[in-house]
């Protein structure tokens, strides 16, 4: 549901991948070739950069420096973009302003007024009162299509540590999103593959955000490793997408009580080589090429995300396309991985009256 979004912050931080290795290798290509003094007469060009690198260690540290503070940059940007995308989408999800959650309510009169007091400052030079306003007015007065300016949840002053982050959700009427990333599937793996669940997703967030105030405001004297910094940019990104994959979990639920989506069933079996499995299903149409949203949420695991179907089959044949008027197993191929006990949902589209 968030594909543009987290498709941006996927190339972001590829870019600063590309760039670790680069700088990793242009080092040790230059301090190798600065102690052979033959080979710097062939290479003139190479001579002149080498007169005017700074230290090993000057160049590490700038590279910690930098690195931790995009990081940190991509990841704040990101979490502003995933909630104004939420609060834009709030009122197709929720008609009436009245029906929206409480918390949600008073953020936003708390965030406008507040918006009306700093209004002449730098930061809110794009909003006029008129805009401040009017999506308040039409809500409060039911005289039109509210809005929920995104300006008036995002007045945090502090570092999106966990629960700043934890905060700045709840503010904007998704509860428990800290519960979410550290169950969240792609989190675990890191914790477990790189960390050998010695330290935390809360204290991989502190880590990065304590070594973004170091280069912003700090003195750094200790430099972090190529694979460490790789490290870094792999944390960001599960971090992000588990957000996304949260924001979408909860649309979903509104979804589910207005019928506009709904449950069909769950996987059984799943084989990881073809990416298939068996599904018991009940009620509903599918074809090829159609997407669903496949869902598990428990207090150990966190999944949410659309996925197509690449082929069905149907008593050992396969279809095109199938209507499925009963509890019925099902073979499902999708374009991404998944496993036993996800439960699938689709748009009420789909379902066979």
């Amino acid at each position: 549901m968030f594909e543009e979004l987290i498709q941006q912050v996927s190339v972001k931080i590829s870019s600063v991948r590309a760039i670790i290795k680069t700088n990793d290798r242009l080092r040790k290509i230059v301090f190798q070739h600065s102690s052979n003094i033959g080979n710097l007469k062939e290479n003139p060009e190479l001579a002149k950069l080498i007169e005017e690198i700074p230290t090993k260690w000057e160049w590490e540290i700038y590279d910690r420096s930098a690195v931790v503070t995009r990081l940190y940059a991509i990841y704040e940007r990101f979490v502003e973009d995933l909630i104004s995308d939420w609060l834009r989408l709030m009122p197709d999800l929720v008609p009436r302003y009245s029906d929206l959650d409480e918390k949600i309510q008073n953020t936003h009169r708390e965030g406008i007024g507040r918006l009306l007091i700093d209004l002449k400052k730098n930061r809110f030079q794009h909003l006029s009162v008129e805009q401040v306003v009017q999506g308040l007015s039409c809500g409060i007065t039911d005289s039109g299509k509210y809005e929920l300016l995104p300006d008036a949840f995002l007045l945090h002053e502090q570092n999106l540590r966990k629960d700043v982050l934890e905060k700045v959700f709840k503010n904007a009427g998704i509860d428990e999103a800290w519960k979410w990333v550290i169950n969240y599937k792609e989190i675990k793996y890191f914790l477990q593959e790189f960390r050998d669940n010695q330290n935390t997703a809360e204290g991989e967030l502190k880590q990065l955000v304590d070594y973004r105030n170091e280069a912003a405001h700090g003195v750094v004297d200790e430099i972090l490793g190529t694979q460490e910094l790789l490290e870094s940019s792999d944390f960001v990104e599960a971090l992000c997408k588990s957000l996304a994959d949260l924001v979408t979990y909860n649309i979903i639920l509104i979804q589910t009580k207005q019928e506009v989506v709904m449950e069909i069933g769950q996987i059984t079996e799943w084989f990881k080589k073809p990416q298939a499995g068996v599904a018991k299903v009940k009620e509903v149409t599918l074809s090829v090429g159609k997407s669903v949203f496949l869902v598990l949420v428990n207090d150990e695991l966190s999944y949410c995300y659309s996925a197509k179907i690449e082929s069905i089959q149907l008593n050992d044949l396969s279809q095109n396309r199938v209507e499925i008027a009963s509890e019925t197993e099902v073979g499902l191929k999708f374009d991404r991985d998944a496993r036993v006990g996800l439960t699938i949902y689709v748009t009420t589209s789909e379902r066979v009256d």
